[in-house]
């Protein structure tokens, strides 16, 4: 009876241990993200004249680049190192192209997250502060303590990636990609045309709108990596009865991410055809699997398929209220998008709630 609770320890005190080592890794990669960026504060002070927190030569945009570039460094380090934590041992067994793409859209969500968080921090301080100028010493502090908490949050977030995380990561970067992209829009009145108009600028607006949307479809198709795996645990433990779920269902969306990366890769004014196919083709995944969830993920638990007809319901609403003239097309487009999301966190969740009874 000792040796079997001794046994039955040693996963805990193993995690346990890769969490301490974790936060350690993370602490001392701050702290050298930190002198880094003291040396790089001190640059950007003397090399740009009349740098202020707002003004022609604002603080944000040099310390997001910044913040972007160490982000990118560490949630690399730390998917990475994270292959060997107990639980994602699963991960070292995947083919390379696969672990590479895995590898890519986490480092982008979290270099692109920084740079619009340490971005809109700065603008914020710039409109509490205005007029004030950054001297060489606040510089220093100030790129010190954003690079420095920057690799400290990405680096955990990235060595503690599993399904519920990742699920929320995408929710956070593709609220703000298209929240950042309404609010920089040069047209005010873009919602008097669709959802779509925002890709349609030359500018760094539509950029963030397309560029969110393409890496956003490049993490569902990671996202699929994860679901298959829980699901496959899932069968192998006698949850879900049908053993081609989890091929099914990551391959939905995989082609849910394809769609979703199609609509920016080919904005609306450059190739409508495609955009729409694109557009159709993510919608159409998402009620594949809203109706054939009853079939094909039996064992989930009954509230998570009162919650998807809910789900079902409201999308097919709102394609009646489109179609009758309630809805116009930007308000179908943003609720449609949204009632999608919303529908994977749910999935996400009650996936990792879901064990034997």
């Amino acid at each position: 009876m000792t040796r079997s609770r001794e046994a039955a320890a040693l996963p805990v005190a193993g995690a346990t241990l890769t969490t301490r080592r974790a936060e350690s890794d993370a602490v001392y990669l701050s702290l050298g993200a930190g002198a880094i960026g003291g040396l790089y504060g001190l640059l950007v002070a003397l090399l740009v004249p009349a740098l202020g927190l707002g003004g022609d030569a604002p603080f944000a945009p040099f310390a997001a680049v910044g913040s972007a570039i160490v982000a990118a460094v560490a949630s690399t380090l730390g998917y990475w190192r994270a292959r060997d934590r107990p639980g994602q041992e699963w991960r070292r067994e995947l083919p390379p192209w696969k672990y590479i793409v895995n590898t890519v859209s986490v480092v982008i969500v979290h270099a692109v997250l920084a740079f619009l968080a340490t971005f809109a921090l700065y603008r914020v301080l710039a409109a509490g502060f205005i007029g004030l100028p950054v001297i060489p010493f606040w510089a220093v502090v100030l790129m010190a303590v954003t690079l420095g908490l920057t690799v400290y949050i990405t680096y955990l977030s990235a060595a503690h990636m599993g399904t519920q995380r990742m699920s929320t990561l995408l929710m956070a970067f593709v609220v703000i990609g298209v929240l950042t992209s309404m609010v920089t829009s040069p047209d005010p009145q873009w919602w008097r045309v669709h959802f779509s108009h925002l890709g349609t600028f030359a500018d760094t607006s539509s950029q963030i709108f397309n560029g969110t949307l393409i890496a956003g479809g490049l993490l569902v198709t990671t996202f699929a990596v994860y679901i298959s795996h829980d699901m496959s645990e899932l069968v192998q433990r006698g949850v879900l009865t049908k053993a081609r779920a989890p091929r099914v269902v990551s391959t939905l969306f995989v082609v849910m991410g394809i769609m979703l990366a199609g609509v920016g890769i080919f904005p609306f004014h450059t190739n409508p055809v495609l955009h729409n196919v694109s557009a159709s083709g993510m919608a159409a995944m998402y009620l594949v699997l809203l109706f054939s969830g009853p079939s094909l993920l039996r064992g989930m638990p009954r509230t998570y398929f009162v919650v998807s007809w809910v789900y079902a319901g409201a999308t097919l609403a709102s394609l009646a209220l489109f179609v009758v003239g309630y809805f116009s097309l930007t308000a179908f487009e943003i609720i449609v998008f949204a009632l999608v999301f919303g529908w994977i966190a749910v999935f996400i969740r009650f996936l990792g709630v879901t064990s034997p009874s």
